[in-house]
């Protein structure tokens, strides 16, 4: 059996060695290089381009909207957002003009030689101010996206219930911070447009360049290069960067490459949506949950992009892994003339799980149950239903499960030892807090129909076996993963097959790499074609395959031997994407996080000091990278938690360099214990579910709750930076 098992990475022999090629690795003969030249302001008009005729502008490649021969939009949910502005801007550093030398330090002059003359235009920055006429951009209202989920009748619950508790909760943006920049290069080879370079979504790439040159799709490669991270940040925006890159390669007849900075990567590309979550809550003098009201305003800057789907796993995760017979929900995604937001790890559940969670823990407080017990007498029990609907059947004990994260983390005694430490410390405070969420694998509702994702499963003439799929290694392991499946269907071992470098020239389409879908719907279909294609070979597996492949291909010079599977919905999966009611997700993940910290009074710093993340994920494939993508997240919602602070200036990131967005180093993190239960999916590979979104949803919660307890005071808005304890604090104490 492979599943399971620490096989050895895919990758790693190349990237520990350095063979492994990223984007600002490649170079290619008579190669230009490429830069971006953006708008100044939040919103206005171009009225004039200068440009400074100290330059000698015959040496350069230069693309405005014009030298697009298609539409001039970047295909996505909507077609919104320019590839390059025309006339009208919507936010601060949106792309005007490309262009191109040989010379980076030439380029690097030409930029700082071109001014954009602008006419200036109302700018809204405040999603949760109401528009004025001459500020609407879209729509009637500037509302990307609004929806709606409900259940029972919670308004005949609330006038008759014994407690109603309300909190407003909000959580700030947050930059991705991925180790590598944004970049791509283009040319021409054999007739196709190549665009390579660093993505998480091959086949979205190339529907925005078919679009922007109103070309067939035959006419492009999209091939990813090796990815340095991408947590969601290279899901849509590459679309707009690699449109950049094939314009000037297409106008200059040569190859260019074009890699953003850090700075420029901070100042240009999309961030978390920042959130404001309202909740009004009706409980039992027991605290058991008998209604809940609650309002989802998201930030979702100044074009649609991803906005809509994030808001939609946002509101449908909102209630938490908790049974409520009443509840009604309503969300919106509103314009500001910030840049736009986008996906990042979790998309949305994050920011609705962290207002879930401490408004637990403000309801126990408030009716005076302690927030383990009041977690317990409300989780999901088989046979009940979730916020939309859907039956909870998936036989995860939720009590087990936190009861285990309380016992590996020693909660009570913790605690206890904690009251005694604050009590008699001048001005040092303990505290410790608990989450407890959920995550649903892959795309919601109907969207694993609309995609119809495909894998193919090849043998090779030289008896080996390559995976071919759409999905992409961004160091989460996907080409491992996948690899070890096929072995497991084959009864082979790992060593004997491929997983093919996505490149949309000769790789199906299955699907883009986000929404925890890669393990368990790609790794299902992974698991089919390579069954396809043992049947094809008379049901042969395990070590006589290779052989078998080779017998084949010597029978049928010239043809492919290709197992297939295509996504097939479960007949037991039902949704209406116009009401939200029904099976959100085929599987949810499930876990408990604690967090324990140390707050000084002193500097109003915050220091995580231990921390104890168990999960539910159906069927562990592989341990050391699982335990490595739970480590991971946790980190970055600890960052997210307490340091990491997006300064908007004017609409833009004003703190867009590392010296000055603070994210934590090693010194700064506590010991990360991981603990995995498994109970199997049917929906997976081995019983898979998703892993990779989940562990950014927890941490933050569990740390303010954990925060909450040591100073004794709610707090209600991340990050907790120092400056903002301090002001808390103070103002609570006059």
């Amino acid at each position: 059996m492979s599943i399971g098992t620490n096989t050895i990475r895919v990758d790693g022999c190349a990237k520990l060695t350095g063979a492994a090629m990223y984007v600002d690795d490649l170079t290619l003969p008579g190669m230009l290089h490429g830069a971006t030249i953006r708008t100044p302001i939040a919103r206005g008009r171009i009225k004039k381009i200068h440009f400074d005729p100290a330059i000698n502008w015959s040496e350069f490649v230069v693309v405005d909207h014009r030298d697009i021969p298609g539409g001039n939009a970047v295909a996505l949910i909507e077609r919104d957002q320019p590839a390059l502005v025309a006339s009208e801007f919507r936010h601060k550093h949106e792309a005007v003009l490309l262009i191109a030398n040989a010379s980076v330090h030439k380029l690097r002059d030409a930029v700082r030689a071109i001014r954009l003359e602008v006419e200036p235009l109302p700018a809204i920055l405040d999603a949760r101010a109401t528009a004025r006429p001459e500020q609407i951009q879209h729509g009637a209202d500037n509302v990307l996206k609004r929806l709606t989920i409900h259940k029972g009748d919670p308004g005949a619950v609330f006038a008759s219930a014994p407690h109603v508790i309300e909190g407003t909760y909000h959580t700030g943006a947050q930059e991705h911070v991925y180790l590598e920049t944004q970049g791509m290069l283009a040319h021409r080879e054999n007739g196709r447009m190549v665009v390579r370079g660093s993505m998480q979504c091959p086949y979205y790439v190339l529907d925005s360049l078919t679009h922007a040159f109103g070309w067939p799709r035959e006419a492009f490669s999209v091939v990813q290069a090796a990815v340095g991270g991408g947590f969601g940040g290279k899901e849509d925006y590459p679309s707009n960067i690699a449109i950049h890159a094939a314009l000037l390669a297409e106008k200059a007849g040569a190859p260019v490459k074009l890699v953003y900075d850090r700075q420029e990567d901070m100042a240009a590309t999309t961030k978390r949506h920042p959130s404001w979550v309202r909740h009004r809550t009706a409980v039992d003098k027991d605290g058991r949950l008998l209604a809940m009201e609650i309002e989802v305003m998201l930030d979702g800057g100044a074009y649609v992009t991803l906005s809509p789907v994030v808001l939609s796993r946002g509101c449908i995760h909102s209630s938490g892994p908790y049974f409520c017979e009443h509840i009604h929900i309503h969300g919106e995604a509103r314009l500001t003339n910030s840049m736009p937001y986008g996906a990042f790890r979790g998309f949305g559940a994050p920011q609705t799980i962290f207002a879930m969670e401490r408004h637990m823990d403000v309801i126990g407080s408030r009716i005076g149950v302690d927030p383990v017990e009041l977690r317990r007498r409300n989780f999901l029990r088989d046979g009940q239903t979730m916020a939309t609907g859907q039956i909870y059947r998936d036989g995860t004990d939720l009590v087990a499960l936190m009861d285990r994260t309380l016992r590996e983390a020693d909660y009570h005694a913790k605690r206890k030892s904690h009251a005694s430490f604050n009590a008699t410390h001048p001005y040092l405070r303990r505290g410790i807090g608990i989450a407890s969420f959920h995550h649903g694998s892959g795309f919601t509702g109907g969207g694993e129909t609309k995609l119809a994702s495909e894998v193919w499963v090849e043998g090779m003439p030289d008896g080996s076996v390559e995976v071919q799929t759409a999905q992409t290694d961004m160091g989460q392991g996907t080409s491992t993963i996948l690899a070890q499946v096929a072995a497991d269907a084959l009864e082979m071992s790992p060593g004997g097959v491929l997983v093919a470098t996505p490149d949309t020239a000769r790789v199906p389409n299955s699907g883009p790499t986000v929404a925890s879908r890669t393990a368990m719907v790609v790794g299902k279909l992974t698991h089919r074609a390579a069954e396809d294609l043992s049947k094809q070979l008379g049901g042969v597996r395990g070590p006589s395959i290779t052989g078998a492949i080779r017998a084949w291909h010597a029978a049928n010079p010239g043809k492919n031997l290709v197992g297939r599977a295509k996504y097939e919905k479960p007949a037991t999966i039902v949704w209406n994407d116009a009401t939200y009611q029904g099976d959100a997700y085929a599987s949810y993940s499930w876990a408990t996080y604690v967090a324990e910290v140390e707050v000084d009074l002193r500097t109003y710093a915050t220091r995580v000091t231990d921390f104890v993340a168990a999960q539910e994920v159906g069927r562990v494939l592989n341990p050391t990278l699982a335990r490595g993508q739970v480590q991971g997240g946790v980190v970055q919602g600890i960052g997210w938690a307490i340091y990491e602070d997006v300064v908007l200036e004017d609409g833009a990131m004003k703190n867009c360099q590392m010296t000055n967005y603070i994210i934590p180093a090693s010194a700064d993190l506590p010991p990360i214990r991981v603990f995995f239960e498994e109970t199997p999916s049917p929906y997976g590979p081995g019983g898979a579910k998703g892993i990779g979104e989940m562990p950014i949803d927890g941490p933050a919660p569990a740390v303010v709750n954990a925060i909450s307890a040591a100073v004794g005071m709610s707090i209600d808005a991340i990050p907790v930076t120092p400056e903002r304890l301090m002001e808390r604090l103070d103002g609570a104490h006059g």
